[in-house]
Formats: C-alpha cells, structure tokens, sequence
C-alpha cells in the first residue's frame, strides 16, 4: 500500500515541479543561457529526419555563371548579415542561439569543406524555404521565388570551389550596415547646436 500511494503521490508532484518549473521562468530562454542537457541531440535528430523525407531532389535550374551571380547577389542582400561574407564574419552571429553558422569560413575539422558545401543542395534549399524553429533562421518560402532560393542553395554548394570573379567580387565585399535601405531611410539626428 506504501509503495502505491507513493507511486502515486510521486506521478503528482513531477507534472507541479515542472509547471511551477516553467511557470516561474527557469528554462534557459536567453541566448546567454546555458542549454538544456542534450538540447542539441534532441533538436536535431527530427530535423535530419524531415529534411532527408521532405527535401528536394535535384536542382531545376543549372549551376551557370548568372545563376551563381544571382544567388551571390541576393545572398548578399537576405542572408549576409547573420552567415556573412568571405573574409568577414557577421558581427553578431556568435551572439545568437545557437550561432548562426559562417557560410564562407572552412571548417576546422576538414578545410575543403566550406559552410554547407558538404551538403546537397537540396538540404540547403529546405533550409532556406522552411527555416529552423528556435534557431533565428527564418522561412524564406514567402520572400524568394524557388528560382532564388535554388540559386542561393546551388552557390552556398560551392562556396568550397573557384567562381566566377563577378560572384567572388560580390562575396569579398565588406558588409555595411550604414548603406542599406533601411539605414538611409532612417533620419539622421540634427546637430547639436553650441
């Protein structure tokens, strides 16, 4: 009878612990925060999952010059500020959670390999149409035509490779928050008068 009531009083108290555990603001939810034990794994595992069931097949359009140019200019334009640009990292990307990975950087394990150049073009593309929940990586589907988002995909896959000089031009750049549309459209402060 012991073990019983017990048994039962532990099933109560778990489901209050974690309610006043959530409740009372506990879980990691900064970005600073410690994550969770094995947050990673979790996450990740169903991801794989869905991309491998849901992601395209091959590319319908080819890895031509224009084509490279044009996904290294809206690259540039959607993607550059938090995966940044050959030479230049974002400024705050290693302050997301998680970080937001560096799209022209080798990696450290294997040099030949640049940012998602290991994988197929069609996990990149369900990346850039779907996004990743929780991650800051949002769904491009209602912003890019599939064109676009197949021409970012099909650069991002051979960012380990020589291109075409107008698309490494693009990609040296240094990012300049000042000269975007929304920093020109924003009202410079008057002067202070003396």
């Amino acid at each position: 009878m012991k073990f019983l009531s017990g048994l039962i009083v532990g099933l109560l108290i778990l489901p209050l612990a974690v309610f006043f555990y959530f409740r009372f603001g506990h879980p990691p939810v900064a970005v600073a925060d410690q994550p969770f034990p094995f947050e990673k794994q979790i996450v990740h595992v169903p991801l794989h999952a869905r991309i491998a069931r849901e992601m395209p097949g091959a590319a319908p359009i080819a890895i031509t010059p224009e084509n490279l140019y044009a996904g290294a200019e809206i690259y540039r334009e959607q993607c550059a500020a938090c995966h940044g640009v050959v030479g230049h990292n974002s400024d705050f990307a290693a302050h997301m959670y998680p970080h937001a990975p560096q799209l022209w950087v080798p990696h450290p394990w294997n040099k030949s390999v640049v940012g998602v150049s290991d994988d197929p073009a069609g996990v990149t593309y369900w990346k850039v149409a779907n996004g990743i929940r929780l991650t800051g990586m949002p769904s491009f589907d209602k912003v890019l035509s599939p064109e676009q988002m197949w021409q970012v995909s099909l650069l991002l896959s051979k960012a380990n490779t020589p291109l075409p000089p107008a698309v490494e031009q693009i990609l040296h750049q240094p990012l300049d928050f000042s000269a975007t549309p929304a920093a020109a459209a924003m009202p410079m402060p008057a002067p202070a008068k003396k």
